[in-house]
């Protein structure tokens, strides 16, 4: 019984943060994808849902090989999710998201560098931007995952983004930041190069970062914190 409370709380916490991210506008239609690593496997939103349709009996079970027992098929990016919980134990959940200022950066096939001291936050002196592979494809999956290895997320090259995190709020925000500092850095673009940190100023703000965020925080009522 404890088991299937805690399995319908992810479930209903996927669906609040997929619903959203459509609020905010980083997905629109049936775009984007989120993920929460589960018994062996993950729980996956399923291949064409949208933000008005999605239910928590829709979340799809599956193992990392993509096989399901449900009869919704997972997302079509589910490969890209099961490298990155392959490669980094401490990913939880993973957030895919085609947000307008990351895919443009991206068909440009821009990584982001420090032009921004809170580029940082994304864990080191720049947010990738991995090669062009076509959706759903393991090759895709591979370099995502491996981008991830180091980083809490990248930009993926016409395409959009992926975050990761050791919670679904924590991939959320770090998914919701990244789109934030895109648009910064769109906008400083629109003006000319902005001046980019230097690694030795960048390895202060490594240092810095090493107790930024850990003050207490208020509670925030959102069930998609859960997991």
């Amino acid at each position: 019984m404890a088991d299937m409370k805690k399995t319908q709380a992810i479930r209903e916490a996927m669906v609040e943060a997929y619903r959203e991210l459509g609020a905010l506008g980083l997905n629109v239609g049936s775009s984007g994808n989120i993920s929460v690593r589960f018994s062996g496997g993950m729980l996956i939103t399923p291949t064409g849902c949208t933000a008005e349709t999605l239910t928590p009996k829709d979340i799809v079970l599956c193992d990392f090989d993509g096989k399901t027992t449900g009869p919704l098929a997972p997302s079509s990016e589910w490969a890209m999710h099961a490298e990155v919980y392959a490669r980094v134990p401490d990913a939880q959940a993973v957030v895919h998201t085609h947000s307008d200022y990351c895919v443009a950066l991206a068909s440009h096939k821009k990584p982001i560098p420090a032009f921004h001291y809170m580029v940082q936050s994304f864990g080191g002196k720049d947010v990738p931007c991995v090669p062009y592979y076509p959706f759903g494809t393991r090759k895709l999956g591979a370099a995502a995952g491996k981008a991830l290895e180091t980083r809490t997320a990248c930009l993926m090259a016409n395409h959009g983004m992926l975050a990761r995190g050791r919670t679904l709020h924590e991939a959320f925000e770090t998914a919701v930041r990244l789109e934030t500092i895109t648009r910064q850095y769109v906008l400083a673009l629109s003006i000319g190069q902005p001046m980019v940190l230097t690694d030795r100023q960048m390895g202060v703000v490594a240092k810095q970062f090493e107790d930024y965020g850990r003050q207490p925080r208020a509670k925030v009522k959102a069930r998609w914190q859960v997991p």
